[in-house]
């Protein structure tokens, strides 16, 4: 069945809406990578348009780019079912797999990109991923989302039955954490990405504790409001472990840049504001469309 069809074999303009969002990313890196050059003015019209988003080096830079798009897509997944409740939009829980694939699908494009910038040394590549870490925790995700991904059809989901298909599927967390791990290693200096969507990750892991702590009932605005200022502080905290740690900055800049507006808004400040936003959606929902949502729900069972 194409992505873009519901369960009856209709077009759903929110699964079509969705699948072609999730291509444009790679659309657009592969465009750039395509017509980049090292010099833009030699490149013409539309090759000095895309290298920017390239620079000189078109292979390095769309593995980046392609991996970046996989995190964002991997937090996304997990934000669908959040997002789902809080919004009163229960129809959200038809794209969750199609996301879910989308993240697989740009982390073994990354993969293969980075063959590609190796020349396509096979043997040099599984060499690499053994000997630096961050690679091999980079791979272990790659295959955990390609285990994942190959059990993401309603096929899957009956051999294995539904208490196990959902056990396995559980394990986008830690890969998804091992994921972010890798990001961090390998942007070294500047982490300012991995610590929003870390931060964001944080929320999410959050929000899914609270649920069940909460008796898997509605959490109320007091608790989405503390998760928002929790998942704040625990990324500026580990922003500040990051620099402190593994770099010669020092956290203590780093921490006290949190505090001005010189250099714009740090990822910590973000994440709070994400969380606030999710507030803020759920004290919509509940007095306009969810409401409306309920009652109508009310009056067909009646």
């Amino acid at each position: 069945m194409y992505p873009w069809l519901d369960r009856s074999g209709r077009v759903s303009g929110l699964k079509l809406s969705v699948f072609l969002a999730l291509l444009l990313p790679g659309a657009w890196i592969a465009v750039a990578w395509a017509f980049a050059t090292p010099d833009p003015a030699a490149g013409g019209l539309i090759a000095g348009a895309v290298t920017s988003a390239t620079d000189a080096m078109p292979v390095t830079k769309a593995l980046h780019e392609i991996g970046l798009w996989t995190v964002r897509f991997l937090i996304l997944t997990l934000a669908i079912t959040p997002l789902r409740r809080l919004a009163a939009w229960p129809a959200l829980v038809q794209i969750r797999r199609m996301v879910g694939v989308a993240a697989f699908a740009y982390a073994a494009a990354h993969f293969f990109l980075y063959v590609v910038q190796q020349n396509y040394r096979f043997g040099f590549v599984a060499s690499e991923i053994v000997l630096r870490f961050y690679l091999a925790l980079g791979f272990v995700t790659l295959l955990g989302l390609s285990v994942l991904a190959l059990t993401s059809t309603d096929r899957a989901m009956r051999r294995l039955g539904g208490k196990t298909w959902q056990r396995l599927h559980y394990l986008v967390y830690p890969f998804t954490a091992l994921g972010l791990w890798h990001f961090f290693l390998q942007s070294k200096i500047d982490v300012s990405e991995p610590v929003l969507m870390s931060g964001l990750f944080i929320w999410l892991m959050l929000y899914r504790l609270a649920y069940r702590w909460n008796g898997e009932k509605s959490l109320a605005l007091w608790h989405l409001l503390t998760l928002a200022c929790a998942s704040g502080a625990l990324a500026m905290a580990g922003e500040w472990a990051w620099y402190e740690a593994m770099t010669t900055l020092g956290g203590s800049r780093v921490f006290a840049a949190n505090f001005s507006l010189a250099a714009g808004l740090r990822p910590a400040w973000w994440v709070l504001i994400a969380g606030l936003a999710m507030a803020l959606l759920k004290l919509i929902a509940d007095h306009g469309w969810g409401r409306n949502r309920a009652a109508a729900r009310t009056r067909a069972a009646a």
